[in-house]
């Protein structure tokens, strides 16, 4: 099988969304992160499937990947980690609250949450980042297709505008990456110029 031109087709169609990506948005999004990091604040994050994946990458990335070279340490928190409280509030309460559970009594206008979801209609994290609202916080929405009623909803947004889960959750982890990138080399050598971004291990 010649698979060469689908490949080609593919990648061609997520390198036309990171060109069309709204960098004001992504930038007012990491001002955000920044802010609440330099105040102490709490970064909740949760998602669903493949996003799932992305909210605990993120919390991994900045919590071990960026905190290691730096006094002052993130605090990022992913509410899907810990699966027996997830299926423990999914069993006795409902799935939709999986999210929104945790932070009861515990998120603050100190704090955002992060919160993914490729059709921005995920039920359970809308629950979850309708709550923070109600207690002060931020949400920051990663979206995909249209948005739906995350983008809507939140504060700051970080959207991947297309019809296409897989491209929407690559373009997401792009987005954690980037922020990654960008945060560390602020943090650690005050450059943020593309020719001075640092690998890692």
């Amino acid at each position: 099988m010649n698979f060469k031109d689908a490949i080609k087709e593919y990648y061609e169609r997520e390198i036309n969304i990171i060109n069309n990506l709204n960098l004001d948005e992504i930038n007012e999004a990491m001002n955000l992160i920044y802010e609440t990091y330099q105040n102490g604040g709490n970064i909740y994050v949760c998602g669903n499937g493949g996003s799932a994946s992305t909210a605990s990458h993120m919390q991994n990335d900045f919590n071990k990947g960026i905190s290691e070279y730096v006094d002052k340490k993130f605090n990022f928190i992913c509410l899907n980690d810990n699966i027996s409280t997830m299926m423990a509030v999914a069993n006795d309460i409902g799935y939709e609250e999986v999210f929104r559970f945790p932070l009861l009594n515990k998120i603050t206008e100190k704090d955002i949450i992060i919160g993914i979801s490729g059709s921005g209609n995920s039920k359970n994290v809308l629950n979850a980042c309708e709550y923070a609202k109600e207690c002060g916080a931020k949400v920051i929405g990663m979206t995909g297709y249209s948005g739906g009623k995350l983008k809507e909803l939140a504060d700051c947004k970080m959207h991947a505008d297309i019809t296409d889960m897989q491209i929407a959750e690559d373009i997401h982890m792009t987005f954690d990456h980037m922020m990654m990138k960008i945060f560390y080399n602020l943090l650690t050598q005050n450059k943020i110029s593309g020719d001075n971004l640092k690998d890692y291990h």
